[in-house]
């Protein structure tokens, strides 16, 4: 449990001042964020996930996306980067790995408000990332071999409440990861930067305009797997209901700043495989094998509960949604 000693502690040790308030900020599914009122002003703390930072090569990647953060700040672009203190951006105090920026009073978008000028300023954004280095490199991806049968034997006794959800849904898991493993072979080799979250709640917009937050996922990635995944929670994917105007503008918006290409949006449709590990992921919190307190079961069932909708409503548009595709770069 947090409590606002830990805030205190970290006031001190980077003097930003008493602290005078500390409210918890909802919204993420990985990671805890706080806002922090000092005398000095006003800032958003991230506390990451015990969990997370036990995993092989874990610092490894933060290193990464903090090289590629600094790499987008020095390129001009609209992003809230973690403040550096000593030369460091990740902070330790007692155990607990964090990160601290500056706060920014913006508002992430909800259900029903983005329109096509937001698909097209972030449309266009991303095109931006992954333009600024590409490499010709093949696309390496391990096979997934998720045993869901597995988790289904363990579910029966630990957490009924997604059980028949999975045993439901069997079939189509596995075809999803069988179609995928295929996919991933034929990905287009090209490497560039990659967001790796530009989720809706992770652009905040002021005035108008869009800045990216929580950049801890930026890495080297394959720029059209991503473009796809964007384009689709831009639209409405996230809710299970496509507005393919938002998706297509989004996609337009892109090709104008980023130039030509083709691309097989089938095998782009295949690898889009990350619901599943994310799935997987929730159910390990789901089973108490993925996280450490009561909050984060309740989390991942809900997620896994989510999720499985979402696997379900995706398998449902395919058609509709490749036609489109296909039509679009042609037009």
């Amino acid at each position: 449990m947090v409590t606002n000693t830990v805030f205190e502690d970290i006031s001190n040790k980077l003097a930003l001042g008493s602290a005078l308030q500390v409210e918890r900020v909802f919204g993420g599914y990985m990671h805890k964020m706080y806002s922090l009122n000092t005398e000095k002003g006003k800032y958003a703390v991230k506390l990451l996930n015990p969990k997370i930072m036990k995993r092989p090569d874990v610092f490894k990647n933060f290193q990464i996306a903090e090289q590629l953060e600094r790499t987008l700040e020095e390129k001009g672009l609209p992003i809230v980067s973690a403040i550096e203190f000593n030369g460091k951006k990740m902070q330790c105090l007692n155990n607990q790995y964090y990160y601290v920026f500056k706060w920014l009073d913006g508002k992430a978008l909800g259900s029903g408000e983005i329109s096509k000028e937001h698909c097209e300023q972030t449309g266009a954004l991303l095109a931006m990332i992954h333009k600024i280095e590409q490499k010709k490199e093949p696309f390496v991806k391990d096979e997934l071999n998720i045993d869901w049968d597995f988790y289904i034997n363990i579910a029966c006794d630990k957490c009924p409440e997604i059980v028949n959800l999975l045993k439901d849904n069997i079939e189509l898991l596995y075809f999803c990861q069988s179609e995928g493993n295929i996919a991933f072979k034929r990905i287009p080799s090209i490497t560039s930067i990659c967001n790796g979250d530009m989720d809706i709640k992770n652009v905040l917009w002021i005035n108008g305009k869009p800045n990216i937050i929580d950049l801890e996922c930026l890495k080297y990635g394959n720029p059209y797997m991503e473009l796809f995944q964007l384009a689709l929670c831009w639209s409405g994917y996230e809710h299970c209901l496509i507005d393919y105007e938002l998706l297509e503008t989004f996609i337009r918006a892109y090709c104008k700043e980023y130039g030509y290409f083709e691309v097989d949006w089938e095998v782009l449709y295949n690898s889009n495989c990350g619901m599943l590990e994310w799935l997987e992921y929730n159910i390990k919190r789901a089973l108490m094998i993925e996280c450490e307190n009561e909050e984060e079961r309740k989390l991942g069932i809900e997620q896994v509960k989510e999720t499985i909708s979402h696997i379900i409503y995706y398998s449902s548009i395919k058609n509709e949604l490749l036609h489109r595709l296909n039509l679009l770069l042609t037009i």
